[in-house]
């Protein structure tokens, strides 16, 4: 009979190398396939067809999977149905600019889950390699995989408030330009498509966005309130609230242009008084905690050895 080799910590890990190995190849064969994930034509196709479907072209009257794609997508719809939270997804997304829906953001947290557990798992294999294998080790990928889901939340948040502190750096200047361009004599329309196309930052894609949507068949009103609602700004919902409130009423729009300007330079002359007075904080902290003690260290150290050699 074959002699049965004993399971050691060298030949556990040793397996685990070769499986992740052979595991990654398998995942770049699949992924150098030209139709894995791609759209179907349907979806291609939706963002153009006002009527039909939403503008992310998921349309209810998709068919089953047929394909590897369609079952990837599936998925993608399953796992955001398990997870839930796509209301408050949807929002931070749009906040942050990220052109993707709710099913693709669930499985880039998946992968930062798969990558974590992967980082534990090795962690695991180093140990057992250096013969410091114990039974706390094994939870090292239930702390990866939730590492991994904490770092792309954070992620997502440090760039829905980075755009949002673009945007508001952006607010006052456009509507003092969009001021300027109406009481010039120009429609409050051609001035945005202004502002669209020769305008460059975030604020300026979003404008582009709703000039577009305009040209597609939706009302002026419409697109800027739901440039307001992608945004998730305060400064900019106020401001395109007062600007449809004078749309609907008739009010000269030169003059409420000009307001909201004045009230967005008055934000962001706050804003940064504010923020000059939190990074003042932040410099005392290393003033008292590190540079005040060892002032105080040089200051009184030779004084108490001279007394103790007094003393001696």
């Amino acid at each position: 009979m074959a002699r049965m080799m004993p399971l050691t910590a060298t030949s556990l890990a040793l397996s685990v190398i070769l499986g992740a190995a052979f595991g990654a190849g398998v995942c770049c064969v699949v992924a150098a396939s030209p139709r894995w994930g791609a759209p179907s034509l349907s979806r291609r196709i939706a963002p153009y067809i006002r009527d039909v479907a939403d503008p992310l072209g998921l349309t209810p009257l998709a068919s089953r999977p047929t394909s590897l794609a369609g079952a990837w997508q599936g998925a993608r719809s399953r796992l955001d149905v398990l997870i839930g939270g796509s209301s408050n997804i949807t929002r931070r997304l749009r906040s942050a600019g990220w052109h993707i829906d709710v099913p693709t953001y669930r499985v880039r947290q998946l992968s930062a889950v798969l990558a974590g557990c992967t980082v534990g798992a090795l962690a695991i294999v180093a140990l057992s390699l250096m013969g410091q294998f114990n039974l706390a080790t094994l939870a090292l990928p239930a702390f990866g995989g939730a590492g991994g889901v904490f770092i792309s939340d954070i992620l997502l948040s440090r760039a829905a408030k980075a755009r949002t502190a673009r945007i508001g750096s952006e607010l006052p200047t456009v509507l003092e330009f969009l001021a300027l361009c109406v009481s010039a004599g120009e429609g409050l329309f051609d001035s945005l498509k202004r502002v669209g196309n020769t305008g460059a930052g975030e604020l300026a894609t979003e404008i582009e966005t709703a000039t577009l949507a305009v040209g597609t068949g939706s009302s002026l009103a419409d697109s800027l309130t739901e440039l307001a609602r992608r945004a998730n700004h305060p400064a900019l919902g106020r401001s395109i609230d007062h600007i449809v409130s004078a749309i609907d009423r008739g009010a000269p729009l030169a003059h409420v242009l000009q307001s909201q300007a004045n009230d967005a330079r008055e934000q962001a002359k706050r804003s940064l008084i504010e923020q000059a007075g939190r990074k003042e904080i932040g410099m005392l902290i290393p003033l008292v905690f590190l540079i005040l003690p060892l002032s105080v260290l040089f200051a009184v150290f030779p004084g108490i050895v001279i007394l103790r050699l007094g003393l001696s």
